[in-house]
């Protein structure tokens, strides 16, 4: 096999900036998603340590539904349905996964998947594998939303509508109308899919996510990722019994997958814990989000974030590889996104606020944008 269509492509890539690589990490933490700080949390640690010192094992052995099953998989799914108020939950490896299981299982020939066009790339691969028919509403337009069911009812569509967005956007840090799609859902007798990827922990009663006071109805069913604010590894899929014994049932990503570590799902119940007491780190958060509006987005004539994930666009690929590179050179780690992850044209600083740096390294920041930026 040659490798010259690889080697052209990877040229092309870097031609237009977009070249990635892999690189270590280094200096203070701008880039990660571990927004309470608790990847390194010791009451976490040592629940792990614990679980290991009374035996339980490392690797899991196999799929769930051969001897992968363990008593700890099943303990979380437990806490984990009634931390976030459903009938039931599935733990699956990372949120990549439990996406790819939920919109290539659930929506069946015949019914009409609406997705926010901003929604993340898992559940773009996972609607590769959906037979059903899929639409893009412009992101956070409900009337968007209403429109394209509306059109695809007066076409003859029949089947079931399956409403999908993001509560928090990695990328932009807004949130979506929640309110407003759950009274759209009701009307349409629709389900509605809720990614909490980034508001898991760090939003809601307990940390329990913008999804809080939704997340046990009928219609309604929520992706908890455990690598971000918890700390951890893997998703808790949470909704109606039925929906987590269909996914036991035919989700592929499910069914034939190694189960995640016995010793991840212990760490992952004590990260439910940890959250659920929390409230002193999420307001150290939300004071970094109050210091990064007055010392990073008013000097640069930026918006107030909306949440701890700050963008900063700046459009050209390599006018925002460039910024990131001389930021990294001064100590922060920020890094630049480019398309494919964000639309053609919006390239940006994707500043992410966290607990594993303090209100000195943001004022920091602030000034070492003002002088990169100019």
């Amino acid at each position: 096999m040659t490798s010259e269509p690889f080697r052209s492509q990877l040229a092309a890539l870097e031609s237009r900036g977009r070249l990635r690589r892999l690189v270590p990490r280094a200096g203070r933490d701008f880039a990660s998603n571990d927004y309470l700080g608790l990847a390194s949390d010791p009451m976490i640690g040592q629940a792990v340590a614990d679980a290991v010192a009374r035996g339980v094992p490392v690797g899991s052995g196999g799929s769930r539904l051969l001897r992968g099953n363990a008593p700890e998989h099943e303990g979380l799914e437990a806490k984990a349905a009634a931390f976030f108020r459903t009938q039931a939950a599935l733990f699956l490896a990372n949120g990549f996964a439990a996406n790819s299981a939920l919109f290539s299982t659930l929506p069946q020939r015949g019914d009409l998947i609406v997705a926010d066009e901003l929604i993340h790339a898992s559940v773009h691969d996972g609607i590769r594998l959906s037979k059903a028919a899929t639409v893009f509403a412009r992101h956070n337009d409900v009337q968007s939303f209403a429109d394209l069911i509306t059109a695809w009812r007066v076409e003859g569509g029949k089947g079931r509508i399956w409403i999908a967005v993001e509560t928090l956007y990695s990328m932009d840090g807004d949130t979506a109308p929640l309110a407003d799609l759950a009274k759209l859902a009701a009307q349409h007798d629709a389900m509605l899919i809720l990614d909490e990827a980034h508001g898991t922990g760090v939003s809601g009663p307990s940390g329990r996510g913008l999804s809080a006071g939704f997340d046990g109805l009928h219609n309604v069913v929520t992706l908890h990722t455990c690598g971000k604010a918890m700390g951890v590894e893997g998703a808790l899929i949470c909704g109606p019994q039925i929906i987590i014994d269909y996914l036991i049932n035919r989700a592929r990503a499910f069914i034939f997958s190694t189960a995640p570590s016995p010793l991840m799902a212990v760490a992952a119940s004590a990260a439910l814990d940890r959250i659920e007491q929390a409230d002193d780190l999420r307001a150290r958060l939300k004071t970094l989000c109050i210091d990064a509006a007055e010392v990073i987005c008013a000097p640069l004539g930026l918006p107030a974030p909306r949440s701890q994930i700050v963008p900063i666009l700046l459009g050209e690929d390599r006018r925002a590889m460039a910024a990131a590179a001389a930021l990294q050179e001064a100590g922060f780690d920020v890094r630049g996104i480019r398309p494919p992850t964000v639309p053609p044209g919006t390239s940006r600083l994707r500043i992410s606020l966290t607990l594993n740096v303090g209100r000195a390294d943001v004022a920091a920041l602030g000034e070492e944008l003002q002088r990169v930026l100019g």
